[in-house]
């Protein structure tokens, strides 16, 4: 029996306050807001760019975060695959991203990079126009 495959379509960010976060998504990436919630675990604010969908959640009290607890924001980083890399970080930073590390490469442009920012949390992301092995840039439904 073949093993099925898995995509990524869903990332969920623990953090201070939703809705302050997916504005700054909106902004930098044009992301969409698709819903929120408001129940028991916390309040959430879902965003999508048409194949992943982001969470945003605020844990109401450490039971419902888990081990990390309540007050613990992030996960260590995740990744966008833009078309320009520049215009990208440019868009970031003046949504408030913070420039963590890394460069765009001047001349060598088939060498693979990742420049890392944080956003207004501290939540690490990378942006690349290269991408990264076994990701696909666009969704091509089979």
């Amino acid at each position: 029996m073949k093993q099925a495959t898995a995509k990524l379509r869903h990332i969920a960010l623990s953090v201070p306050d939703p809705w302050k976060a997916a504005e700054f998504y909106e902004k930098a990436f044009g992301m969409t807001r698709v819903g929120h919630s408001d129940i028991s675990l916390g309040l959430g604010v879902y965003l999508s760019d048409g194949t992943i969908n982001l969470a945003l959640i605020k844990y109401r009290n450490d039971e419902a975060a888990g081990e990390r607890g309540a007050d613990f924001v992030g996960l260590h980083h995740f990744g966008f695959w833009v078309d320009d890399a520049k215009q990208a970080c440019a868009q970031a930073e003046a949504a408030g991203a913070s420039w963590w590390m890394g460069e765009i490469p001047d001349k060598d442009k088939t060498v693979f990079y990742e420049v890392k920012y944080k956003d207004p949390n501290g939540v690490v992301f990378d942006i690349t126009a290269h991408g990264w092995d076994g990701a696909s840039k666009d969704f091509k439904q089979d």
